[in-house]
């Protein structure tokens, strides 16, 4: 699925040979994961913890700026030197030209607080950048503010602590803690409506893949739920045939289940004992060899059964709708003679 969009959005003039160096990346799994939230979140704790967690790569508006040697660096410092705005344009550029670089292909990125809005994460998308997973973490406005004042940030690691709630012990580390530049209430109460007017837009691009993590509880459990979440697979688009197997004690509930998972999904729902008393009562070849074994109250031979299931799995409403079976296999032996019919469920 993942080749299949990078086709689809870079349209190269070779696609073969594109997809051979696609294979040979052997990235998919490498995480592509967006952290969003308000000014005081916990975006870079949660982010540069995902970083070393996953050896990822960490991108943030600082790293871009002043970690990072880009060909748009310089134009996009003169604007912060300007205390102008940078143009969504610009940051969208940075950011597609570091994810270029071999280490995010190959290691995954951790991308911290971008987009900010939705012109950013429409320019993202159409230069092929589509997070896997995105985090949002959200608080209530007053503990956001409050939580500001105490920030300290670690000029060494970037690493961000606070005053009350996540104090170093390293009495090295709390010498050289600085405060942030734009601590003011003033100012974090204008970044907080900015955030709060671009949000919807954002969550509008990035719904199916979001997840909303309340931060306002302790960072433990906070990055226990990130985790949890960026380690699930989503649902893949594509086409899904069901082929469902119910196993379980006589009085169990599988037939009941089977019938309710065949009305809801519209798939074929198959009891094994009813297809060979239908064989015999249909009078087919394999019908008239089952018969004596159903007649003497025997069990019917598996060569037998595992011949009457094929030929009805294999139909084509089985084939395009999907099917639920149960009844069999009742043992090892049959479960492997499935097998080798290649009847696997899914």
């Amino acid at each position: 699925q993942n080749m299949l969009e990078e086709l689809l959005i870079h349209k190269p003039d070779d696609p073969i040979q594109y997809m051979i160096n696609h294979l040979k990346q052997n990235n998919d799994d490498a995480p592509r994961i967006c952290v969003l939230g308000p000014p005081a979140s916990g975006k870079t704790t949660v982010a540069m913890w995902l970083c070393k967690h996953f050896d990822a790569i960490r991108i943030s508006q600082e790293t871009l700026l002043f970690k990072e040697i880009l060909a748009l660096t310089k134009e996009a410092k003169a604007y912060k030197e300007r205390k102008q705005k940078i143009p969504n344009a610009l940051w969208a550029n940075l950011i597609q030209e570091r994810l270029s670089n071999v280490d995010c292909i190959k290691q995954g990125w951790i991308l911290e607080g971008f987009p900010e809005n939705q012109e950013q994460a429409w320019m993202l998308q159409s230069s092929g950048i589509i997070p896997r997973h995105v985090v949002v973490l959200y608080a209530p406005d007053t503990v956001l503010i409050e939580r500001n004042s105490g920030k300290r940030l670690d000029p060494f690691t970037e690493e961000v602590y606070h005053t009350t709630f996540n104090w170093p012990s390293d009495l090295l580390v709390q010498q050289r803690l600085v405060e942030p530049e734009d601590l003011s209430e003033q100012e974090i109460s204008k970044k907080l409506l900015e955030y709060h007017r671009n949000f919807p837009g954002v969550f509008q691009i990035y719904q199916k893949v979001l997840k909303s993590i309340n931060a306002d509880q302790p960072s433990v459990d906070v990055l226990a739920q990130v985790l949890t979440y960026v380690q699930t697979r989503h649902r893949s688009a594509a086409p899904f045939t069901p082929r469902i197997l119910f196993c379980g004690p006589p009085g169990s509930g599988k037939s009941l289940q089977a019938a309710l998972i065949a009305q809801k999904y519209g798939v074929v729902n198959i009891c094994c004992g009813q297809l060979l008393k239908e064989a015999v009562a249909d009078k087919t070849k394999l019908g008239e060899l089952v018969k004596p074994y159903i007649d003497s109250g025997y069990p019917v031979p598996d060569n037998l059964v595992m011949k009457i299931l094929a030929e009805r799995l294999n139909a084509l409403d089985c084939v395009t709708n999907g099917w639920v079976l149960y009844g069999f296999p009742r043992d090892i032996e049959q479960g492997e003679q499935l097998q080798k019919s290649h009847i696997i469920p899914n």
